[in-house]
């Protein structure tokens, strides 16, 4: 492969902005193995796990079934990864405002990314509607998940906060509000008004996408 079109030559001379998955994959990597260049390694990888998710969540075990790549590649492979899962969990100060779904999803998602089973979180704010904290209620199952109203509250009320924004995910990728998640999310509005903390929203997660609960006009 010519220089020029070697993956850190490339970052170097268009920015890391410019590389393809693969491309910072290979980065990463740093090199081969004999007589094989460091992207058909990539490619090999690619191949096995499907996509970038896929190799996110392999195992050393696993990574190491591919060919070319030995334990420090597999290790430089899952720090890589779990040095992106501590940024995303890396809270960004105390100016956080939280306005939209949008703004609740980009604060909690990096915490959902992979997990297995339903986390339902309470994004606290001030009558500025600036985050004071962010909390786990609870962890349920793969299909359910427990949350009962004193534990939401008796946390929003120790932080005095104004209003709250609940955001959980959906494991199985599919963001569309349950029966039982509509149910809940009536039944704190309730319990907020009696108070005197309002429920701005309720977010589902999945799949990369997301639903607003307030939005769809749910409660």
């Amino acid at each position: 492969m010519p220089d020029s079109e070697r993956p850190r030559e490339r970052l170097q001379k268009l920015g890391v902005d410019a590389l393809s998955v693969q491309e910072l994959i290979a980065v990463i990597l740093g090199s081969g193995i004999q007589d094989e260049s460091v992207t058909v390694t990539v490619q090999r990888l690619m191949e096995r796990f499907v996509n970038l998710r896929g190799v996110s969540l392999a195992s050393i075990e696993e990574l190491m079934q591919v060919r070319g790549i030995g334990l420090a590649k597999a290790s430089q492979i899952k720090a890589t990864f779990e040095l992106a899962n501590r940024l995303a969990k890396t809270p960004e100060g105390k100016n956080v405002v939280v306005k939209s779904p949008e703004d609740a999803v980009v604060q909690i998602t990096g915490k959902l990314n992979g997990e297995k089973k339903e986390h339902f979180y309470a994004l606290l704010l001030n009558t500025r509607g600036r985050l004071i904290k962010e909390c786990e209620v609870s962890v349920g199952s793969l299909d359910a998940s427990i949350v009962h109203p004193r534990e939401v509250f008796r946390e929003a009320m120790s932080a005095s906060a104004a209003s709250v924004v609940f955001v959980h995910n959906h494991p199985s990728g599919d963001c569309e509000p349950s029966v039982e998640d509509i149910q809940l999310t009536k039944r704190l509005v309730e319990v907020g008004g009696l108070v005197g903390i309002d429920v701005l929203d309720h977010v589902i997660v999945g799949g990369g996408d997301f639903v607003s609960m307030k939005r769809r006009g749910l409660f």
